[in-house]
């Protein structure tokens, strides 16, 4: 589940994890404002092989309780069903032969959902969600994220 910051991909993976019974692993459990994606080593490794292997995963979750991201919480995650990698990167290139489907969620413009993740982040997030936004703009223009989608929603 891919797609732009502010576009309502949470709310559907949220949505479509009710309906499957899947299991949500967010890109934001991982992510942090100076490292939008080459965090991507630490969720293979520590989730998407051991649940290929019909292991259960670990990984440490990025805590943004207060809007800035630290270190949380150990996770495990059990092999599930079906798992929805959420956010930012999820549908990169190099993942690919590695998803049954990659669906991106188009939002509205940029502004707005700049306005979205401000009101979901709090004020003081805004200067950092404009430079994410102009790091995920070149991001998806270099992986062409979109074009490669399964679905858009």
């Amino acid at each position: 589940m891919d797609g732009p910051s502010g576009a309502g991909k949470s709310t559907v993976a949220r949505t479509l994890a009710l309906e499957l019974g899947a299991l949500v692993v967010p890109t934001d459990h991982f992510a942090t404002w100076d490292d939008p994606v080459s965090w991507w080593p630490r969720l293979v490794e520590g989730v998407l092989d051991p649940l290929a292997r019909g292991e259960t995963g670990r990984y440490r979750r990025t805590d943004w309780t207060d809007g800035w991201p630290k270190p949380g919480d150990w996770l495990t995650v059990d092999p599930p069903e079906v798992l929805i990698v959420e956010g930012v990167s999820s549908a990169r290139r190099s993942i690919a032969p590695r998803l049954d489907l990659a669906v991106w969620v188009d939002g509205p413009d940029e502004t707005e959902r700049l306005e979205r993740a401000v009101r979901r982040d709090g004020e003081r997030s805004r200067a950092h969600l404009r430079r994410w936004q102009e790091f995920e703009r070149g991001w998806f223009a270099v992986d062409d994220t979109r074009s490669r989608a399964d679905r858009i929603v």
